[in-house]
């Protein structure tokens, strides 16, 4: 009977399916003898979900946390355990090598030590001595007993590597140990370090999620945003080389490489912007964008100082709040804003031409319009049109799926804009 011809991995059915932002990259992830390495069954998956291609190869002590095929599933490619004829390390890091980036994670005292020493005794720092001799980027993450990264040799490596251009990433002190970094901040840095930082040098604030408006010191008013996104632009515009500031009332994102300032109400969302603007004018150091994709709440209300009691009617008196956009149209008139516009149960026609109408009426570059009727609100994907002055084409793009890939082309298209 003939063999039966294999397809591809079933792990590779998940390839690309949060995001392109790693397409066509190749990654080799090396993993050493730190309990973390169970982390990195999750770590394989999520760099091939954002499109890259992985491939793994382990420390012997590595071997002793998880075995070889767990990573192989997790990567959909044969492991590297030790270094055979087809001298896989030059082959994947050398001078002509397949690969685009070498990270360890996790990374060793021993291994961290020896990588900047030059040693070259394992396949992983074999891997990690070929990628230096051919300039291939290299992210390392830590992790190990506190106590251990606060040795001041491991330190001062830590400090060479850097000065190597290796990125660091870490650690996370918790329990008294160095624990290794988020897979988040993880994939933010690699995708960082892989992107073609078509923002590269300019300052970007972005707002993001719902506001909320007391009515009394426990009730309040709000909306339905989940203020993805927000963050997801606020990612995307770090991995593309920009400074990023992300004004929000969600929960603290913790990411390295992007300030936060939260806030809650419309007012201080405002106050926020103008206070960062101003501040960034002052140094020197403007921004150059701003992006204005939270869902800043239309009214407030004269809210009692006292608990309202439970069962007696009442009354609202809602009065508008400011527009961000007008406020900082006003000091900022040279200011780059990316508005969004919202509507419920309209056509498509009757979207865009609400879109333009913003555009014009506040004389913005780019408005992203969307039917919130038809879902987007607290969801992980959302349909966009995005608009743009001076583009082809009337100057329409529509999006689909997920928000991180939604955040990819409201991007793209802000660096066509500055291209002009």
């Amino acid at each position: 009977m003939a063999e039966r011809e294999r397809g591809p991995h079933p792990t590779l059915r998940i390839k690309g399916t949060k995001s392109h932002a790693l397409s066509g990259k190749r990654i080799v992830l090396g993993v050493t003898g730190s309990i973390a390495a169970v982390k990195t069954v999750e770590l394989a998956r999520e760099l091939i979900r954002h499109g890259a291609d992985v491939y793994g190869v382990m420390s012997e002590s590595a071997t002793e946390i998880i075995h070889p095929y767990t990573l192989h599933y997790a990567t959909g490619h044969e492991v590297i355990t030790k270094l055979m004829g087809n001298i896989e390390h030059v082959e994947f890091l050398g001078m002509e090598g397949s690969a685009d980036l070498f990270i360890i994670a996790p990374c060793t005292a021993n291994t961290l030590s020896k990588i900047a020493g030059g040693v070259s005794d394992t396949s992983v720092t074999a891997f990690a001595t070929t990628a230096f001799g051919s300039g291939i980027p290299i992210i390392v993450v830590p992790a190990m007993h506190e106590t251990m990264y606060k040795n001041p040799i491991l330190i001062a490596n830590c400090d060479k590597l850097r000065k190597l251009g290796v990125t660091v990433l870490g650690p996370r002190f918790e329990e008294g140990l160095a624990k290794i970094v988020s897979t988040e901040d993880i994939i933010l840095a690699v995708e960082r370090v892989l992107s073609p930082k078509k923002l590269a040098g300019m300052r970007i604030l972005i707002t993001g999620g719902p506001t909320t408006e007391p009515i009394d010191p426990i009730r309040i008013l709000t909306n339905r945003s989940s203020g993805r996104t927000g963050i997801e632009l606020a990612k995307e515009a770090y991995k593309q080389g920009a400074e990023v500031t992300l004004v929000h009332s969600k929960t603290p994102l913790n990411l390295d490489g992007i300030k936060e300032v939260r806030v809650e109400t419309a007012r201080e969302m405002i106050d926020a912007c103008v206070a960062e603007l101003r501040e960034g004018k002052e140094k020197e150091e403007g921004y150059d964008v701003l992006i204005s994709s939270a869902a800043i709440s239309d009214f407030t209300a004269d809210s009692s100082e006292t608990k309202i009691s439970s069962g007696e009617d009442f009354y609202l008196h809602l009065v508008p709040t400011g527009k961000l956009i007008d406020e900082v149209k006003r000091e900022f008139p040279e200011l780059v804003i990316v508005g969004f516009k919202a509507e419920t149960n309209v056509s498509e026609e009757e979207l865009i031409s609400a879109a333009r109408e913003k555009m014009e009426t506040h004389n913005i570059e780019m408005v992203v319009a969307n039917d919130v009727g038809n879902g987007g609100i607290g969801t992980e994907e959302n349909e966009v049109y995005v608009i743009r002055k001076g583009a082809e084409d009337a100057g329409v793009k529509h999006v689909k799926g997920a928000k991180s890939l939604i955040a990819e082309e409201i991007m793209e298209e802000l660096a066509k804009h500055f291209s002009l």
